[in-house]
């Protein structure tokens, strides 16, 4: 499948959710036999962990369809890197969708700024180059440290050598950013 149509059929499945109108493909114990072997997932889907973005119910699809990586504010480090590495690599997946979202409780620790407790500061410290950004535009900083955000982790996935860089070079991978909306449901593409 192609990145324009692993895109498509991920938007017509938002289509669906946001409608009520959902299929939840690839659910059956069929479907279970028949991914025991292998999978072939046609889409990376990098998203935050919050619990209200599910990327198999929002996108409507079901068991091997779509290979998924969350980690709050889609933070990144070499162990989320060699997960997408591997679904580019191995999996030959060629769409990488990185999905901010809505009121997003890591940005809007970054946003807040302080010193986070434990291990959740190597969080807040991997997005505050988002909201320095986003601190000189206008508009409302933490909706925008979330796109920003979204759009740096694009370019670093599309700049990560030699697996995804080498990918995208060749035109065997697209990355794309997105952005989730609570209220309605939607996943609208990034500029």
């Amino acid at each position: 499948m192609t990145a324009e149509q692993a895109l498509r059929k991920l938007l017509e499945g938002n289509g669906r959710f946001v409608s009520g109108n959902v299929t939840h493909p690839n659910q059956s114990a069929e479907r279970r036999a028949g991914v025991i072997s292998a999978q072939h997932p046609f889409a990376v889907i990098v998203s935050c962990s919050d619990s209200r973005i599910p990327p198999e119910i929002i996108f409507d699809q079901g068991i091997g369809d779509i290979f998924v990586i969350r980690t709050a504010g889609e933070s990144m480090d070499s162990a989320t890197l060699g997960t997408i590495e591997y679904a580019i690599e191995h999996l030959n997946a060629s769409l990488i969708v990185v999905l901010g979202h809505d009121n997003c409780g890591a940005v809007k620790a970054a946003v807040t700024g302080g010193e986070a407790p434990g291990h959740i500061n190597y969080l807040v410290e991997a997005i505050k180059p988002a909201v320095d950004k986003a601190k000189g535009m206008s508009g409302d900083i933490l909706n925008n440290s979330i796109d920003v955000n979204t759009r740096d982790i694009v370019a670093q996935l599309g700049s990560t050598k030699p697996i995804l860089f080498e990918a995208v070079k060749e035109g065997k991978l697209k990355i794309v950013g997105a952005r989730y909306h609570l209220d309605t449901g939607r996943v609208d593409l990034l500029e």
